[in-house]
């Protein structure tokens, strides 16, 4: 049986919004998480595979998406679960060398200091909230593209491979 959990991050619960949703029209069972419990389901449940997309994937494999990714990945390789990343080969950019040549977007403060308008934080406390991380590509199992699965360690030549057969 398979069984996905989706993770939800309560100042942005995109996976109650939009995860959920498609798995409940394609008819699979799911089950909200929140982000933060992820390493405690993995110690405490089966889990064979995290599966996650990307907005970004660099030339080495490194992996731009949703912030939170990357604490992902670190608790998988930690319980021995492996981690994909699906993206289509137009989030491959191999003009960057690594990850750390991604911009990171910050998000507003207010989205952890104000909710339904009510300020829950002091003001004089500061906020760090970027809206991404990078994942390293030592963490990652393998990238689902439409033309397969392929390591971070054979991305450039794979990709470099059906851009030239295409052209």
């Amino acid at each position: 049986c398979v069984c996905v959990y989706v993770c939800v991050c309560m100042h942005c619960p995109q996976g109650a919004r939009l995860t959920a949703y498609e798995l409940s029209v394609e008819g699979m069972p799911g089950t909200l998480i929140p982000d933060s419990a992820v390493a405690s389901l993995m110690s405490s449940r089966a889990v064979a595979a995290v599966v996650v997309g990307a907005d970004r994937v660099a030339a080495n494999g490194d992996t731009a998406n949703k912030i939170g990714t990357y604490q992902l990945a670190v608790a998988a390789q930690y319980h021995k679960v492996k981690f994909y990343v699906a993206a289509p080969l137009t989030t491959i950019d191999l003009s960057l060398v690594s990850g750390a040549e991604i911009k990171i977007e910050e998000r507003p403060a207010s989205e952890m200091k104000v909710l339904r308008g009510v300020s829950i934080a002091p003001d004089a406390i500061e906020c760090w909230n970027p809206a991404f991380d990078v994942t390293p590509a030592a963490l990652i199992t393998g990238i689902v593209t439409e033309h397969g699965v392929f390591t971070p360690a054979q991305l450039q030549s794979k990709v470099s491979k059906l851009a030239r057969a295409s052209s």
